[in-house]
């Protein structure tokens, strides 16, 4: 049965002495001892393959519980916002799981509006739910991933900086299993780099213990400073961070600008993916991110772990 939102303690108490009502609450927390919290898929019959890890981007916009309250995250408990979540974590899984074992946790994600303040205080003080939840989510897979398989994590946009977040997050000897962490659609700042010995730019196809980090537009005027302004950069085409063009789908070019750490594209406008509150996909192609280069990706992530075992 599907769990309610629970609503604080303290609200209750406020209005039933009539004091304002509290503008948000959070939804109940996941129990990731609970098969439901997670998309698995075991597609590893012999062993040889990586253990994947990973983070779904931002589905729900805010929404209102039965009582009237705002609420500025995803509810894991919620059927309709499980199929929101679900539909990208099985699409993710199409290309990842194959050779190898792969979770996906739900997770109380931000909503859409936090991004829209555009303002990073803002977005990191509303998304600190949303990485503890991650985070505790990854706790509770390192209790059943065999450190001597190589381990992958990946995410998209909200599920990026999850990512970043688990780099921050993870042990040393964890860090140690790592054949490489995908941020897709999300930014890796000089902060991040400062703060977290665990972030290595990734430099080629084979090097492991890195970080894979790439935003996509069609334009450098169009980088959007909330998602893309990256310290790092790599061409998940041709695994270069110059500015060597590669070839993908025989008519797309993806070139990288060292200057500036974004994808440049030409022949390909993205217009599967409509903009959305002047914010994502205008000039940039946000929505492109992990299906663009998904063949690129799926035998990367494949090199990457032949080359953590091969060590």
């Amino acid at each position: 049965m599907m769990k309610k939102s629970k609503i604080a303690l303290l609200a209750a108490l406020l209005m039933a002495c009539g004091c304002p009502k509290v503008a948000e609450t959070v939804p109940a927390a996941p129990d990731y001892s609970n098969p439901a919290m997670w998309i698995r898929e075991d597609m590893d019959p012999d062993g040889s393959g990586a253990d994947v890890f990973y983070v779904v981007s931002t589905w729900e916009t805010d929404w209102q519980d039965s009582s009237g309250l705002t609420i500025h995250y995803a509810d894991v408990w919620n059927p309709d916002h499980r199929a929101h979540m679900g539909s990208e974590m099985n699409k993710a899984a199409a290309y990842m799981a194959p050779g190898n074992r792969y979770w996906a946790p739900f997770y109380r994600h931000a909503t859409i509006e936090a991004f829209l303040t555009r303002d990073d205080k803002t977005i990191h003080e509303r998304t600190r739910l949303a990485m503890k939840d991650v985070c505790d989510a990854f706790d509770c897979f390192l209790k059943q991933h065999d450190p001597q398989r190589p381990l992958i994590i990946a995410g998209f946009s909200q599920g990026g900086m999850a990512v970043v977040e688990l780099l921050k997050h993870m042990d040393d000897a964890t860090f140690g299993q790592l054949a490489g962490a995908y941020v897709m659609g999300y930014k890796v700042t000089d902060e991040d780099l400062a703060s977290c010995p665990h972030i290595k730019p990734a430099q080629g196809s084979e090097d492991v213990c890195v970080t894979i980090c790439y935003n996509t537009v069609k334009d450098v005027k169009y980088i959007n400073p909330v998602l893309a302004a990256s310290s790092i950069a790599i061409n998940p085409v041709n695994w270069v961070t110059d500015a060597t063009p590669a070839v993908l789908h025989d008519t797309i070019t993806v070139t990288l600008s060292p200057l500036h750490h974004v994808l440049v594209v030409e022949g390909y406008d993205g217009s599967e993916y409509p903009p959305f509150a002047d914010f994502i996909n205008v000039g940039d192609i946000h929505g492109c991110e992990p299906w663009l280069y998904s063949e690129c990706l799926q035998q990367n992530m494949r090199a990457r772990a032949r080359a953590w075992r091969d060590r």
